[in-house]
């Protein structure tokens, strides 16, 4: 951090900082916070800089509580004077998140510890712990049910971290086996905390309910180790297994804090491996900056994993859906209440494709229920005027109480006398991309991109207005760089009335009941990338009587071991979607290099590949950067195994839709269009040839190659004998139902994983997998299986001597293997793992067989 210049009395001189926008002054830097150690203000303040989107994961959203050394922690023989801080002092800037809390006969107001300015300053009034519950508040200050379960180690006097690790691991087998996957934090201080993430069906009394039973049957059954009283006269030699950690008004401090102990030292999330090592100690703050550097936060899923099941809203209390069922009567209204699932199996909660909904509502006067799907509940506005049709015009938009997520299926008519009384029906729903969500106080802003079934693709800004005295008041804007058009699945425009498509220059209208209707001059028809999946090639042979044999209506392309991606270039902005429409930009910041590679706007298909030594794509190498997220993770992974884009072909150029258009016309104008540049390349054709390519394939060590009918169009989203893959080995898209124990070297580890394929039936067993893995790889595979446990087989036909020992797991990720046939009963010979698919949906797995 930079000093400017300005005397101060006391420990070195002042320090002026922007954070995030807000300007921080920090005091007595040199200040000297733990002596043992010689460490200072500043010091700590870098610390909690470096660590904050870690700790601002596990704190987001909980009223934080300080404990302050204002001159420090002292020594043994003199400790620094501490302080309790929960209530924001009146000095602290507005900027601060906030919330009240009513206590018994006061209300306190406590910050949120949600960003970056907020932690630096708390960090520079000398609070060295920050300590949270395990609920958070909502975003309209409700409290939410618990989110995790904590559960305190606590060593009486006798016993230390190694009796801690030991009672631990007996936990964890308990935790397990009730489905939860808890993680280990070293505490800073004696001790050891265990985080288990909770689905938020249960209230706080609940989880501590159920955390004393557990408590109290570890010390049943290991009375010798296990205490469960607070009582420290029984406690020597034992340890405490402190279940109230689980009560509402009970905070732990916060993974990643420091503490006010004689050394710095931090409560430290470590792994399964680590509590097992010999010499186990409380880490300080220079190894906990190292080791999240190079490892990451191995409790990043326990905070951040579980939000979108918790948020489903079904969740037993719904405090956010408690105005919305107040102002209705069950008994008289056909409107849900959250409390039962919907039974639209296209209409289930996903946070990671989030839903809206807009609806006509003929009330005491018609407007449009605009609603988006947040936390499991329908983030809900009125808008008198509707959706703008003009970005010149805004339109109020009054922010109303959360609806149960079910409420983006209701159509149908509230009895009169009954609020919100008249006639609703879906106008039109989709999913929609967010960009910006702020829910500051006085200073909401929201900005998406909503994608309708009916009314086609518009990014729009809410914007909470700040004329006025209502806080409800928005406006609703229709950002400029989007058309007033509608657009079909395959991206041209049609006539929102008759369903009619038109070609070339055509005057669209709107159509808009009751939003007006404009018109718009277009020219060609524009293909947006989010309404579009890739084409997909059918399996063909190279040997047999079914053979593939080619001939002059035929063009050959190598086959790239990589995922696919539809790119989308608009100016200098760059989207990249996977094969099920999962958003990859973030994943694969070098691919930005598309926008200066590319002559103009474009819509593009291709292949995200990575290379080995040899300069060979490599599904393996891929696996390193596949499924990053976290910016850090990110980054060292573009560092370490950069990653290319192949471009094979063209859906759209300057706004004109050439998915009609024949391959070979495509293929021209790619190279036309794109000039290979740093990570994007447009490799050569492979001629007209189909024995020459193979060949040039095989000896490249490359996949195979592609055949594409050269007067075939691009036909989105579908399978097509128009491409036809031909391999020079066999793979397969399989669903992951269960494991099985190893034996050996491989004991406390996976042994095979046991695969399904859907059929008509469901997912039928198609054998098990056990080489192809690294150590490194079951172990990490192990990881992430132990949080998916389940009860029952997910597999059909699984034979009695495979399922005698299996785990099951639900069966949600997809992975691939190389084999070498298919045996009569539909059974993979010799499977070997390849890696995992997280572009694939289960649902998407099909039974590869030349000509399907």
């Amino acid at each position: 951090m930079a000093r400017s210049s300005g005397g101060s009395a006391g420990d070195g001189p002042d320090s002026y900082v922007e954070v995030g926008g807000h300007r921080l002054r920090l005091t007595n830097l040199d200040k000297v916070l733990y002596p043992e150690t010689g460490t200072t203000k500043a010091e700590v303040i870098e610390y909690y800089s470096r660590v904050a989107d870690a700790l601002i994961t596990h704190a987001r959203d909980r009223p934080a509580t300080r404990k302050r050394w204002v001159s420090g922690v002292g020594t043994a023989e003199k400790p620094g004077q501490v302080f309790f801080e929960k209530n924001l002092p009146s000095s602290a800037p507005d900027w601060i998140l906030r919330r009240p809390i009513q206590h018994s006969d006061h209300v306190n107001e406590y910050p949120l510890v949600n960003d970056l300015a907020t932690l630096v300053w708390i960090a520079q009034q000398a609070a060295l712990e920050i300590h949270v519950p395990q609920w958070r508040f909502g975003r309209n200050g409700a409290r939410k049910n618990p989110d995790r379960m904590v559960l305190d180690l606590d060593p009486g006097e006798g016993a230390g971290l190694a009796e801690c690790a030991e009672v631990a691991r007996l936990v964890r087998q308990i935790l397990q086996g009730m489905g939860l996957d808890p993680m280990p934090v070293t505490s800073g201080s004696k001790g050891i905390h265990l985080y288990a993430a909770l689905d938020g069906t249960q209230s706080s009394d609940e989880v501590s309910a159920v955390a004393h039973e557990l408590a109290r049957a570890l010390e049943a059954d290991h009375p010798e180790l296990v205490v469960s009283d607070m009582k420290k006269a029984v406690r020597g030699g034992k340890v405490l297994l402190d279940w109230s950690q689980n009560n509402g008004s009970k905070t732990t401090v916060v993974p990643y804090s420091l503490r006010g102990r004689a050394r710095p030292t931090v409560a430290a999330p470590r792994t399964w491996r680590e509590l097992a090592a010999p010499g186990l100690a409380q880490l300080e703050f220079g190894e906990v900056l190292k080791r999240l550097a190079a490892k990451g936060d191995p409790l990043a899923d326990v905070s951040a994993g579980r939000s979108g099941d918790f948020d489903s809203g079904h969740e037993r209390g719904g405090e956010e859906l408690a105005e919305y069922r107040r102002m209705r009567n069950r008994s008289k209204t056909p409107e849900p209440f959250g409390d039962v699932p919907g039974s639209d199996p296209s209409w289930k909660p996903d946070p990671q494709n989030p839903h809206f909904v807009i609806q006509e509502h003929h009330a005491s006067s018609l407007h449009y229920d605009f609603r988006l799907e947040r936390d499991g509940v329908l983030v809900s506005w009125a808008v008198p005027k509707g959706v703008p049709t003009d970005p010149s015009q805004n339109h109020l938009a009054v922010h109303v109480e959360d609806h149960p997520f079910d409420y983006g299926t209701f159509e149908g008519s509230i009895p009169k006398g009954e609020y919100g009384a008249g006639e609703v029906a879906i106008w039109d729903r989709g999913r929609y991309e967010l960009e910006k969500w702020r829910d500051d106080p006085g200073d909401g802003e929201v900005i998406l991109t909503i994608h309708g079934e009916k009314h086609g693709s518009h990014r729009l800004a809410l914007i909470q207005t700040k004329q006025g005295d209502n806080p409800k008041n928005w406006m609703l804007h229709l950002m400029k760089s989007q058309d007033p058009v509608d657009w079909d699945a395959e991206g041209g425009p049609v006539n929102r009335v008759t369903g009619e498509k038109w070609h070339g220059h055509r005057t669209v209208s709107s159509g808009r009941k009751g939003l007006g209707a404009p018109t718009k001059t277009i020219v060609g028809s524009r293909v947006p990338s989010t309404a579009l999946h890739p084409m997909l090639a059918t399996l063909g042979a190279t040997t047999g009587v079914d053979r593939f044999a080619g001939g002059p209506d035929w063009s050959y392309e190598m086959k790239w071991d990589g995922i696919r991606a539809i790119a989308t270039i608009r100016g200098d902005e760059v989207t990249l979607r996977s094969r099920n429409g999962l958003d990859l930009t973030g994943s694969y910041p070098e691919l930005a290099e598309l926008a200066a590679a590319v002559r103009g706007d474009a819509v593009l298909d291709g292949e995200i590949v990575a290379l080995d030594g040899a300069g060979r794509p490599s599904f393996g190498t891929l696996q390193k950067r596949m499924g990053l997220t976290s910016p850090r993770d990110v980054e060292r992974g573009r560092l370490a195994t950069p990653v290319h884009y192949f471009v094979f072909d063209v859906l759209s150029a300057g706004g004109i839709s050439h998915l009609d258009d024949p391959y070979a016309t495509r293929r021209g104008l790619l190279a036309e269009l794109v000039t290979d540049r740093g990570a994007v390349t447009v490799p050569p054709d492979a001629g007209d040839d189909l024995a020459a390519a193979l060949a040039t394939s095989e000896k490249l060590g490359l996949e195979g190659v592609i055949a594409k009918r050269r007067d075939s169009p691009y036909r989105a989203g579908k399978r097509s004998r128009d491409w036809i893959k031909l391999k020079h080995t066999l793979t397969q898209e399989v669903v992951v139902g269960g494991w099985r124990p190893g034996n050996g070297s491989r004991a406390d580890s996976i042994g095979s994983l046991l695969l399904g394929i859907p059929d008509a039936d469901g997912l039928r067993y198609v054998g098990r997998v056990g080489t192809g893995f690294t150590d490194r790889q079951l172990a990490e595979i192990r990881a992430r299986l132990d949080g998916m446990t389940r009860a029952t087989p997910p597999l059909l036909d699984v034979p009695s001597a495979d399922a005698r020992d299996a785990h099951w797991v639900t069966p949600s990720l997809v992975g691939e293997v190389e084999f070498a046939e298919l045996t009569a009963d539909g059974r993979l010979r010799a499977p070997s793992w390849r890696g995992w698919r997280p572009d694939k949906d289960p649902s998407e797995v099909v039974r590869e067989a030349p000509g399907q």
